[in-house]
């Protein structure tokens, strides 16, 4: 699978990192704040046009400037790390303010760290008014950085065709190209995610013939981070095959080493643009840890299905098997959708379950509810438990989305609580399963219904 390029927005805080990527992408994912720092973790979304695809990678601001200094470090070297592997990257300055030190600070890390053959493109952000912007464009120039100079005002939608037409060029002298859909017949890409260590490589080696196995073994070792590159398997069950993205282990960036080990952060994240099921392998000797539910969550904002296993139980006793898959369905409880599978990639124990998974979650995550039941059933609901201006709805559909996607009129969207969307989800489990994918929910104003 060929990897998209990346590219990755750079520049110190407040400098409208976020909402330059939240129109870039043409919704609203990245917070937008003007208090400096909001964005502490690198958020990325796939980005399609005529030409080519990539990856869009909004990142913390460097440079310092925030008011937590705790986190400054971290969100520099995450920053950083964007910055080393990015294939196109966007520099942005405040058009309305005077370069800065921290701007300064940032070019000479731009020299020092890109790629040589990797273009920048500053991006003067907040250009209300273009009239004033031939004066400061020497300044710019005199930064030597930068081969295209852009202003633009991501809120009022001024210069992002220029902006997105120098993005494509860049990138397109680099030689991507538009790469044509796989051609993977009615099974799913299947991601498999986790933090090194956890026994990925370990489950490909284990769920393939043993022909392969002999043939072509994937490296496994007790050294956290062997596996640097994803790599693409196509496994055979019951006369159906599977492509299986064996993916390098996202560990907290703060603990990665330089260099080939940053690449395969960006691996991970690739992979889980491009899958369509995630497996998340859990070691069941290891408590779980924030970079677990990270990694989770990752894959749930990405609209993935999910199943996670629950790997190494060979080691524990039966009763301590019990208590960790508990565990696990508490601490992931956000997630609670996923299917916990207690396996042991030595033993083999619990892997043949794995493809019938796949194919539930796959079937889930594609179906579509009929209207007429769905209906009937939304009526069903509001009959029971008062919810608020929900309770005044008589119409629901399902979007043409994958995952699945409901779509609510009411007669004020921003009245509807959170509380009442999670009852209704609950309940639609409990009525049309969907067990291992996330669902959506929109609230559209009934008046303006088409």
């Amino acid at each position: 699978m060929p990897a998209l390029p990346t590219v990755a927005i750079i520049g110190r805080p407040n400098t409208g990192k976020s909402t330059l990527f939240n129109r870039l992408i043409g919704k609203r994912k990245a917070i937008e704040s003007e208090v400096a720092g909001t964005t502490r973790d690198h958020i990325a979304e796939r980005v399609e046009t005529e030409m080519l695809d990539f990856l869009l990678v909004d990142t913390g601001g460097m440079g310092g400037g925030t008011a937590d200094k705790d986190f400054e470090k971290d969100v520099h070297g995450q920053s950083l790390l964007a910055l080393e592997q990015a294939d196109v990257i966007l520099f942005t300055v405040n058009g309305k303010e005077e370069l800065t030190a921290s701007d300064h600070e940032i070019v000479t890390l731009l020299r020092k760290n890109r790629r040589r053959h990797v273009p920048v493109l500053l991006v003067v952000t907040k250009c209300d008014n273009m009239k004033g912007i031939d004066e400061l464009l020497p300044q710019y120039h005199a930064l030597g950085i930068a081969e295209d100079i852009i202003p633009v005002s991501a809120p009022h939608n001024v210069g992002m065709e220029e902006l997105m037409t120098s993005i494509v060029e860049a990138l397109t002298k680099l030689h991507f190209t538009k790469q044509p859909p796989e051609t993977t017949g009615d099974h799913p890409k299947i991601a498999v995610i986790g933090k090194p260590n956890a026994g990925k490589s370990s489950l490909i080696n284990a769920l393939m013939a043993e022909p392969d196995r002999a043939h072509s073994p994937l490296l496994v070792s007790e050294i956290p981070g062997t596996t640097r590159d994803a790599v693409d398997r196509v496994i055979r069950f019951h006369e159906q095959e599977y492509l299986f993205i064996d993916t390098a282990g996202i560990r907290r960036r703060t603990k990665m080493e330089e260099g080939i080990e940053t690449f395969a952060y960006f691996r991970g994240i690739q992979a889980l643009q491009e899958c369509d099921i995630a497996l998340l392998i859990l070691d069941a000797t290891e408590p779980i840890s924030h970079q677990d539910q990270r990694i989770a969550g990752m894959a749930m904002e990405e609209g993935k299905g999910l199943i996670v296993l629950l790997n190494k139980v060979d080691l524990l006793t039966s009763e301590e098997r019990k208590n960790r898959t508990a565990e696990t369905g508490r601490t992931l409880s956000f997630c609670k959708f996923a299917h916990v599978l207690p396996c042991s990639t030595k033993t083999k124990e619990g892997l043949l379950k794995i493809f019938p998974l796949i194919e539930q979650v796959q079937q889930n995550r594609t179906r579509r509810i009929g209207a007429h039941d769905l209906n009937r059933w939304y009526r069903d609901m509001l009959e029971g438990p008062p919810l608020g201006t929900l309770g005044k709805s008589k119409h629901i559909v399902q979007a043409d989305a994958v995952p699945p996607t409901f779509v609510v009129f009411v007669k004020n969207p921003r009245d509807v609580s959170v509380s009442h969307l999670r009852y209704l989800e609950n309940r639609m489990r409990s009525t049309f399963d969907f067990t291992g994918t996330p669902i959506k929910w929109i609230t559209k104003n009934a008046n303006r219904e088409s």
